[in-house]
């Protein structure tokens, strides 16, 4: 699973950076929230985000792609959709590591060079990525229980607050909140081996 295929419209994937050798891309809870908000800058016009998981020293992210209708009424778009995906991706991850190389006065490249994006093409592989994201702290040892781990979309899906997630679609896989809660919880110990981070 060599994750570097192109993007394509209407697709899922699984979306994974990490940060150049044994630094981390988030040092305090602001960190995690000035990602975010740059993520919400960058991201939404190309495509919706299912879940995503920040860890200490990398991330992930399930994302659902627009559809090329969609793409096209984007400002700059110009026939190249993988290309238009990578630029947004690109431009967050720069804009994130010039405001952390400011903040704690350091230079040079904070993320690994490539992202690495498996397309999701199954139920089942779609079922398990969502619960393989939201138990990696656990598979990390950062928490014992992911609804711990504030760094999560899994607390978003089953909050009331507003949120750019794409909530209901998420709820609606599992069959309903109960039914997600209960899969995860009954799930605790599934890692996906192939998969490094």
């Amino acid at each position: 699973m060599k994750g570097l295929g192109k993007f394509e419209p209407d697709s899922y994937y699984h979306i994974v950076n990490h940060a150049v050798g044994s630094e981390n891309l988030f040092r305090t809870d602001e960190n995690y929230r000035y990602f975010l908000s740059r993520y919400a800058q960058y991201m939404p016009s190309v495509w919706s985000t299912l879940c995503y998981c920040l860890m200490p020293n990398h991330i992930h992210f399930l994302v659902h792609t627009h559809s090329e209708e969609v793409l096209t009424q984007h400002p700059k778009y110009k026939g190249d959709f993988h290309k238009l995906v990578m630029q947004n991706l690109s431009n967050l991850l720069n804009a994130y590591a010039k405001a952390y190389n400011k903040m704690y006065d350091r230079k040079g490249g904070l993320w690994i060079d490539y992202t690495k994006r498996f397309q999701v093409q199954t139920d089942n592989y779609l079922t398990a990525t969502i619960n393989y994201i939201h138990q990696n702290p656990v598979k990390h040892g950062f928490t014992q229980h992911l609804e711990d781990w504030t760094h999560s979309s899994y607390y978003s899906h089953t909050s009331q607050k507003n949120t750019l997630l794409s909530r209901t679609e998420v709820l609606d896989w599992f069959g309903g909140i109960h039914e997600y809660v209960n899969f995860h919880i009954q799930n605790t110990t599934q890692l996906i081996d192939d998969w490094e981070y």
